[in-house]
């Protein structure tokens, strides 16, 4: 990267689907998430100008570099999304924009080779050699991978438990919680958008539920699915496995139980990897 890059002058993003993180001058702000592969042009464009760009204030004027990390940022679309923070930010001299997961690497293992992953709603992982990914397992997404995720845990769960291999003091209390029966979370999986999300957001009842040795098992499970199908052929044992997103931060302690079930030892774990490739530059 440019030598003259400094955190002062720097813009830095971490974008998912939902929302985008921005770093400048000590600040943080918000806007909707940008993903070059589900949005067109125009509409990234108007979450700069309208979204971004108010929040940046006057302070805009000291920016020269941008680093945009974000899900949907193929090789592809690399050029696609420099170019339209290019005409966002004129006066930015240097612009890059990457995937999320390089974006998770450089944050967890800096200039050092490892193993990074991202389990968060979805789940990725890569073996990194301290400046590019050089493996990556093919996540899939949540219906035919992304094992160890939010999406996939919640899939988990709801087959546990209305297949009678949770207690029905779970199912009473999760109806509960939720206000919904069995024919309404197949109707919401099913039928409604964003069953992704949906199924990641039934992470917080699952935490809440993490003493019950049955369901931290199942959490433990599919952290173990992860690391088989996706850790392993990169058959580097040597190296720890780092994560960073809200499923790995939160569930550190069954993480930790899955990785060192499988041989493997737990490096860094970061819920955003925004403040690390902050502190990097």
């Amino acid at each position: 990267m440019d030598n003259c890059m400094n955190n002062h002058s720097v813009l830095i993003a971490d974008s998912g689907s939902t929302k985008t993180d921005w770093a400048f001058m000590g600040r943080r702000v918000q806007t909707q998430g940008i993903n070059p592969f589900h949005q067109d042009e125009d509409t990234i464009r108007g979450i700069l100008k309208d979204e971004l760009l108010p929040q940046l204030t006057s302070d805009i004027r000291h920016l020269t570099s941008i680093l945009f990390y974000g899900s949907g940022v193929r090789p592809e679309l690399e050029e696609k999304m420099q170019r339209l923070l290019q005409e966002a930010f004129p006066q930015a001299g240097h612009v890059e924009a990457h995937g999320d997961l390089l974006g998770a690497a450089r944050a967890l293992c800096g200039h050092q080779e490892g193993i990074a992953c991202i389990l968060g709603t979805g789940a990725n992982s890569c073996l990194y050699d301290g400046e590019r990914i050089v493996e990556n397992t093919p996540p899939m997404g949540y219906i035919l991978g992304d094992e160890g995720s939010g999406a996939v845990l919640g899939v988990r769960f709801l087959n546990a438990l209305y297949k009678n291999r949770l207690s029905n003091v779970v199912k009473v209390a999760f109806e509960a919680y939720m206000e919904m029966s069995m024919a309404q979370v197949i109707d919401r999986v099913y039928r409604q958008p964003m069953a992704n999300r949906w199924l990641a957001s039934l992470s917080t009842f699952i935490h809440q539920q993490i003493g019950n040795p049955q369901i931290e098992q199942l959490v433990i499970d599919n952290f173990r699915d992860f690391i088989q199908r996706n850790i392993t052929p990169y058959q580097r044992k040597d190296l720890p496995i780092n994560a960073v997103g809200s499923i790995a931060f939160y569930y550190k302690e069954q993480l930790e139980k899955a990785v060192k079930a499988e041989g493997y030892t737990l490096g860094k774990i970061v819920r955003s990897p925004l403040d690390a490739l902050v502190e990097m530059e």
